[in-house]
């Protein structure tokens, strides 16, 4: 089967999720026989063209414009123009797969255009993200997400959370959504056994110290404040002698006038942008991972913290709570709650034998649910029914 995806999102490009997402799943697409094109923008000075995992990467280029909207106008045309030669020069194209609202307009124009059935998977919904629509922007943005939704002939959602969330939200038909989790490669989390993990350790806390960490988006929807807002009174409990390390790009003034007004600015370190091989490295020397979101879809990070063997406290919101198994797996606390958010983090700091055996579960179950081979048969289970559909129909 020949695949065209669109992802506004793919390495060396990562914002949020669906880099990962994109770039793990489809090299095992790969291995079931798919042939993967990929269109994304251009980034810094990667090839327009090349062969990754077996994937087709092709980069498109895309003028910033004025903002962010017409830098996605211009990427969708971009898109579009790119896609449209690609499937004129080549008939044989059998799906169009498009991940996000943002790649809607190109992915709507090519299956129109070549009459090839498209498949849409939503990460998250601006109506989510923001507890609900409450200007022209946040208007517009669930406006496009209609219109992807409406068109796809299947979705796909992580969780069954969002399943619930697209059906009402974006009045969508029940049986039109499939829920395919999101995976993770556990062994990109194995540690290097040169590695001088007390040296690394001291550049972040003193070796009294434990430390528990956020990493993520440094947006209102994550829920750093509630972290803060819960740290003077672990370090009450604690005797002081807890490191709280946030990791992340991004605007942090607010926050950081949040931790020097609660008195905590000493034992709180804003890291800024952290490359993937040192947080690797980081993960290790962690003593808790912490994902207090207001608005969260699934949730890669809290895999990525089972495979590195953190201990993870996480809000009840959104998916979440699928991923992360209450006393099993993790620890999932009330979400906007501080007191709730505190009592997780000293479960896990003061009782270190039920820490070990909350990540012992937790790493098992990255095997049992989010292998990505198995998510990828998944996947092609949904590309086989729709092609079948799309066979059995006049267009």
């Amino acid at each position: 089967m020949k695949i065209l995806v669109l992802s506004w999102e793919f390495p060396p490009r990562i914002v949020g999720g669906i880099a990962r997402h994109v770039s793990e799943l489809y090299p095992e697409l790969v291995k079931l026989g798919h042939e993967i094109h990929l269109i994304t923008p251009n980034c810094d000075n990667a090839p327009m063209y090349e062969i990754l995992e077996g994937i087709h990467v092709h980069r498109v280029p895309v003028d910033p414009g004025n903002d962010f909207f017409h830098w996605v106008v211009n990427m969708n045309q971009s898109m579009g123009s790119h896609g449209g030669k690609l499937m004129a020069e080549d008939g044989s194209f059998d799906l169009i797969h498009a991940h996000d609202w943002l790649v809607g307009d190109a992915a709507i124009a090519l299956k129109h255009s070549f009459k090839v059935p498209l498949i849409a998977t939503i990460h998250a919904t601006e109506w989510g993200r923001n507890n609900g629509i409450h200007n022209p922007i946040q208007s517009y943005v669930k406006d496009k997400e209609e219109v992807l939704a409406y068109n796809a002939w299947q979705i796909i959602v992580c969780t069954q959370y969002m399943q619930r969330e697209v059906k009402w939200i974006l009045n969508t038909p029940w049986n039109k959504i499939d829920v395919i989790y999101n995976g993770i490669r556990p062994e990109k989390k194995q540690q290097n056994p040169n590695f001088h993990a007390q040296e690394f350790r001291r550049q972040f806390a003193t070796d009294e110290e434990k430390i528990v960490y956020y990493v993520g988006r440094m947006t209102h929807e994550k829920g750093v404040s509630i972290l803060l807002n819960a740290a003077p009174q672990v370090l009450h409990l604690m005797g002081d002698n807890v490191k709280f390390v946030l990791i992340g790009g991004g605007n942090t003034n607010h926050l950081k006038q949040q931790a020097w007004n609660l008195g905590i600015w000493h034992k709180c370190y804003f890291t800024g942008f952290m490359s993937d091989e040192d947080l690797d490295k980081f993960q290790t020397i962690a003593d808790c991972a912490v994902f207090p979101s207001l608005y969260e879809p699934f949730g890669i990070v809290a895999l990525e913290s089972f495979a590195a063997r953190v201990p993870v406290v996480v809000s009840d919101t959104g998916g979440l709570p699928e991923v992360v198994q209450h006393t099993k797996t993790g620890v999932v606390t009330h979400t906007n709650d501080a007191d709730s958010l505190a009592w997780g983090i000293l479960e896990v700091l003061k009782n270190p034998g039920y820490s070990q055996w909350l990540i012992d579960n937790a790493y098992e179950e990255l095997n049992e649910r989010f292998n990505w081979y198995q998510l990828a048969q998944k996947t092609d289970t949904v590309y086989q029914k729709v092609v079948q559909e799309r066979s059995q129909v006049i267009w």
